[in-house]
């Protein structure tokens, strides 16, 4: 295909457009913009959506501007909200950007030899507005009752809580962010989730007051399972992109846990695998001798190259085969050491282990909250000690257990491993 817009519909990918004409419009070099607002110091799959989406752009001859709300972010976007986000200071911020900087440069090219990503932070222009400027200059252009009409200020007013003037006043610092790209970087196409399309409109409404000129917004599908919640949560919290708040090995294993029911459209969001090759390993799901979480493997091992690099995707295989419960693998301590820096880790005291229960010990690291959680999964074979299965709720960790006399691992269901290392 030769059109970015049927390939972002094609994938799964495009959840509406301000102008069916800008399906046409794509077929020449333009410059698309998304914003991200730096609430953590990284950004989590939902937003890799987001990414993935510039990327497809910017392989159609495109430019991708990745605008950071390093003002914005002060205030927080109320779209998807209950609640009033807690407001950061401005030193957490400008770490925030730092780390999505990272995340943006890991898939999207800044050194393109024809289009080149561009960064921007629209704390660099918000800097020198005075408030009085601001509504003089650019509040003069909104109307309330098209503002109280969007749907994500609709949604908290119906809440108790309400909501307050500053993040009522957010649809109208987006729609001057896209108002600035364009009289200054001649971005003319906003693309953003399909909870932005109050946002987005602010924006292209802002733009045919001011300049008389059309300027275009693009939604995509927020990531969602089969069931209808987000995706990008665990039991541990969210599935962050960066390294250092979640490992690779972690991120690995998190794709390779994806629902059957999730993993086509996983593929098709998150990764640039060719479409044939998705519908074929569709097709092989339905067959007979479909050999069980082929299509999670191959998910995984794209994802976390596309996001991490190869080296890390080989180091997250690693540590997989090495952790895998069953007898058949055999532990020894180097391979461990290898491999512990990407999956969870503790150091304990050795006698908190020596002559401990192993059911103690899994409560103590919280890998299961009761004892009465170890009993059931030991007796559903769901429980291993260094890839042997245990099913004696007595059973005492010996010193011989611990692989050269320094550490185990433990294995708890198909998610949860720790490997713990004893301290003299």
């Amino acid at each position: 295909m030769s059109n970015v817009i049927q390939v972002l519909q094609e994938r799964g990918l495009l959840d509406a457009l301000t102008a069916e004409e800008l399906r046409t419009l794509t077929n020449v070099p333009l410059k698309v913009y998304c914003g991200f607002d730096p609430t953590a110091d990284s950004l989590h799959i939902g937003n890799l959506v987001a990414i993935v989406s510039l990327a497809w752009f910017q392989k159609f001859g495109h430019t991708p501007v990745a605008l950071i709300g390093g003002a914005t972010g002060m205030i927080g976007d109320p779209s998807g909200k209950f609640n009033e986000r807690q407001l950061l200071d401005e030193e957490t911020i400008q770490k925030n950007c730092l780390g999505i900087r990272k995340n943006l440069e890991a898939i999207l090219d800044f050194n393109h030899s024809k289009n080149p990503a561009i960064l921007q932070n629209n704390y660099s222009w918000y800097k020198d507005f005075s408030f009085i400027g601001f509504l003089r200059d650019i509040g003069k252009y909104f109307r309330v009752s098209s503002m109280l009409a969007k749907d994500s200020v609709k949604l908290r007013l119906q809440a108790e809580e309400g909501m307050s003037f500053t993040e009522f006043s957010y649809q109208v610092l987006q729609g001057y962010d896209f108002l600035h790209l364009m009289q200054n970087h001649a971005v003319n196409v906003q693309l953003g989730g399909s909870d932005q399309w109050g946002n987005i409109t602010a924006g292209t409404e802002l733009i045919r007051k001011v300049t008389g000129k059309t300027a275009y917004g693009v939604t995509f599908p927020l990531l969602t399972r089969s069931d209808g919640q987000k995706f990008g949560k665990s039991e541990a919290g969210a599935i962050w992109l960066s390294p250092e708040k979640l490992s690779p090995y972690e991120f690995y294993q998190y794709f390779i846990r994806t629902p059957d029911a999730d993993v086509i459209k996983m593929m098709r969001m998150l990764t640039f695998m060719d479409i044939e090759e998705i519908r074929n390993i569709e097709k092989s799901m339905q067959a007979a001798d479909y050999v069980a979480n082929t299509a999670q493997k191959r998910l995984a091992e794209e994802v976390t190259r596309l996001v991490h690099g190869e080296e890390a995707l080989t180091k997250a295989q690693k540590a997989t085969l090495a952790a895998a419960p069953g007898s058949d693998t055999i532990l020894d301590a180097q391979a461990l050491e290898k491999i512990a820096s990407d999956i969870p880790n503790c150091d304990l005291p050795i006698q908190e282990i020596v002559g401990v229960k192993l059911m103690d010990i899994i409560v103590h690291t919280q890998l299961l909250a009761s004892k009465g959680d170890v009993r059931r999964m030991m007796r559903n074979g769901g429980v291993y000690l260094n890839n042997q299965k245990i099913q004696d709720e007595n059973k005492v960790v010996e010193s011989q257990d611990l692989i050269d006399g320094k550490l185990f691992l433990i294995s708890v269901g198909k998610k949860n491993k720790l490997l713990v290392r004893s301290k003299t």
